[in-house]
């Protein structure tokens, strides 16, 4: 049988005979089990999660046919082994030239208090930032620009495949494939990827509050975490000032974290990075880091990106875009925290409490396709 005849698709157990869908079950994305101290959801009204949406962006965020020379896809940038980040300080576009910034990792999007993304918040809703790579003439490369094709060419391309309309039928009931319905798959299927079975949530589970002492911590673990919940004023690194447990995301009003260089070309600025992802996937199981860290991918070890927080980089020239949690004066001087070598690597053992297993195997958040780019069944 030929690939028109059948279609075997790794969304669920989705088998497709000819142009009709004999058996559909699909993976659980809307009804995950989420802690109940996690109490915030920032899913729009009008894109409830629902699993056969949710299974169509796995497929969108999987295939390379999203770009222009069919060489990359969402994927390429946002890893899975990687806690869907990239391991490169800057990620290789489609036409081989590099990107602006570091990938950031997607873990737990659907809970954070920021509804805005990209490290400069640009895009106003997870929705509409699915597109926006796409149709970057670097990326993705369905810009329009300088005789590329346009985004209206993509949705071509895709209604002329055997699956695509198909799975879009499937999830909306109909085979029109437009860019609302690709940003609203996307969307689901990022916001679907969650990370919620670390050592520190099955600490809050044991005893139910932040403060208290987790007994499945070591006393280092422990020390770390009151160094991060604690205030300056009470011998603490005041942390969750800006990334409040337990989910560990970015205070949506900060500013930047004096880290104002352009990757790879240190003489140039950029004060806009105001965004950044969770802190929780920062490393691995193993304790290795998921990629570098910062917008320019400056910071390669947990206890550099601490040394930074220990002693904010002052230039004059970021007075008015340094956060100010983090300034001394309004002449652009960043704080001193003056940990001890103990406090630091405390605070390195508490990151790393962070991290969970599920995100990096689970077969719902998976690559579809095999090595020839034919969707396959597990």
């Amino acid at each position: 049988m030929n690939r028109k005849q059948v279609i075997v698709v790794t969304i669920g157990v989705m088998i497709i005979l000819g142009s009709g869908i004999n058996q559909s079950v699909y993976d659980n994305y809307a009804n995950q089990e989420i802690p109940k101290y996690i109490r915030r959801d920032n899913t729009p009204t009008y894109n409830l999660m629902n699993d056969t949406i949710a299974s169509l962006g796995r497929v969108l965020f999987y295939d390379k046919v999203l770009s222009v020379n069919r060489s990359t896809s969402c994927s390429s940038c946002h890893k899975q082994q990687f806690a869907f980040g990239d391991d490169a300080v800057v990620s290789i576009g489609q036409n081989g030239k590099l990107t602006e910034r570091h990938s950031m990792r997607l873990v737990n999007i659907r809970f954070g208090r920021s509804t805005r993304f990209f490290w400069d918040q640009r895009a106003l809703s997870l929705e509409s930032q699915t597109t926006q790579p796409i149709t970057n003439h670097i990326e993705m490369g369905f810009s329009g620009l300088d005789g590329s094709p346009s985004l209206e060419d993509l949705l071509l391309r895709l209604s002329e495949t055997d699956i695509y309309p198909i799975l879009f039928k499937e999830a909306f009931g109909d085979k029109l494939i437009t860019e609302d319905r690709v940003q609203l798959a996307l969307a689901q299927f990022i916001r679907s990827i969650q990370s919620f079975d670390s050592k520190y949530d099955e600490g809050l589970a044991l005893v139910g509050d932040i403060q208290a002492l987790f007994p499945n911590f070591t006393d280092q673990e422990n020390e770390g975490k009151r160094l991060f919940m604690k205030s300056q004023g009470e011998n603490g690194a005041d942390c969750q000032n800006c990334h409040r447990a337990p989910l560990f995301d970015i205070d949506p009003d900060a500013g930047n974290n004096g880290l104002i260089s352009v990757a790879g070309r240190p003489n140039l600025i950029d004060m806009s990075n105001i965004r950044s992802p969770t802190l929780r996937d920062l490393v691995n199981e193993r304790g290795d880091p998921n990629g570098p860290f910062m917008h320019d991918g400056s910071l390669t070890t947990l206890m550099s990106v601490i040394e930074h927080y220990n002693k904010i980089p002052t230039d004059r020239r970021n007075s008015m875009g340094l956060d100010s949690r983090l300034e001394v004066d309004k002449e652009g001087t960043g704080e001193t925290l003056d940990l001890r070598q103990s406090d630091k690597e405390a605070l390195v053992a508490f990151l790393r409490t962070l991290s969970g297993a599920a995100i990096y195997t689970d077969k719902r958040w998976s690559d579809p396709f095999d090595a020839c780019g034919e969707l396959i069944h597990n």
